[in-house]
């Protein structure tokens, strides 16, 4: 069995045309397509279903799948093993991260990223919706939402602080509220489905259903929303450093802070071995976050 037939049939399973699946690999078509018979050959099975615009995994396709991804982990794995840790990854990793998340935090890191390992390509999507990262395709996702799915194996790269802020003209307007109580007479801006916001206080948690004239879908609406004196808002002080250094925001409520702690996290699938490049990627954005991420560092 070729390790080229294999890798092919891997990127094929997810870009489901041939002439793309071996495009990324420099192949023609024409190559291409032979791989696949090649490696069918081999196998013995039809891994494939075939129409003239694109191809779909059969029975046999899909179960080979996991233990083609697999070897291509061990190869990548003894590879660097046997390089006295001196290969660098190489490949196209293929990243999925929250749209807002990724702009700003990690595509400005993307240069030295890539400077230190230059035989590796980075393909980004970036999206509030969470994907499935084996359905799709991913090597890895960066999430800052609740980690449901036992089969991702998940390491924590940052804190997500949340607070909850305002701008200078909206509370010099409506006033600053003291208690958690005193939200229900103001304007909250709020994602939607989201409007109920647990704070800690003396007596324990407490959970205030807010209300307001605007809710959106959009994490930086929201934020832009608060900025612009629409009301008070729930944000992630990555999304919002800039804007409290500058003084567009202000914090409030600083006693009463929210209940639920959250975090950004790398996900990737489990896997007996992690390869190289989705490591190299985490072992990287783990650093330069560090402990205390910048944008939670005291302004200077």
């Amino acid at each position: 069995m070729n390790i080229d037939h294999v890798r092919l049939f891997v990127r094929l399973a997810y870009t489901q045309n041939i002439s793309s699946a071996g495009q990324a690999l420099g192949l023609s078509p024409a190559v291409a397509s032979s791989y696949v018979g090649k490696l069918e050959h081999s196998l013995g099975v039809r891994l494939l279903h075939r129409t003239t615009r694109k191809v779909s995994l059969t029975e046999e396709g899909l179960a080979f799948l996991p233990h083609a991804e697999d070897v291509l982990a061990s190869v990548e794995a003894a590879r660097a093993a046997v390089g006295a840790g001196q290969l660098s990854p190489q490949g196209t990793l293929r990243v999925a991260a929250p749209a807002s998340f990724g702009r700003m935090h990690l595509v400005p890191a993307l240069p030295s990223f890539l400077a230190r390992y230059p035989d590796l390509n980075v393909d980004f999507k970036l999206s509030d919706s969470i994907v499935d990262l084996v359905e799709g395709g991913f090597d890895v996702a960066i999430r800052n939402a609740e980690l449901r799915d036992s089969t991702l194996i998940a390491r924590k790269m940052a804190p997500d602080k949340r607070i909850l802020c305002a701008s200078p003209s909206y509370l010099a307007q409506h006033g600053q509220p003291v208690t958690p109580e005193d939200l229900l007479a103001h304007q909250c801006i709020n994602l939607l489905g989201l409007e109920n916001w647990q704070l800690s206080t003396p007596r324990g948690p407490v959970v205030i259903k807010t209300g307001g004239a605007f809710r959106t879908d959009n994490g930086e609406a929201m934020r832009d929303a608060c900025i612009s004196g629409l009301g008070i808002s729930i944000n992630a002080t990555w999304s919002v450093y800039q804007h409290l250094a500058r003084g567009e925001l202000v914090p409030v409520l600083e006693d009463f802070p929210l209940a639920r702690e959250t975090a950004i996290w790398a996900v990737y699938p489990s896997s007996r071995l992690l390869a190289p490049k989705v490591r190299a990627f985490i072992d990287y954005f783990a650093d330069y976050f560090g402990d205390i991420p910048y944008w939670d560092l005291p302004s200077t």
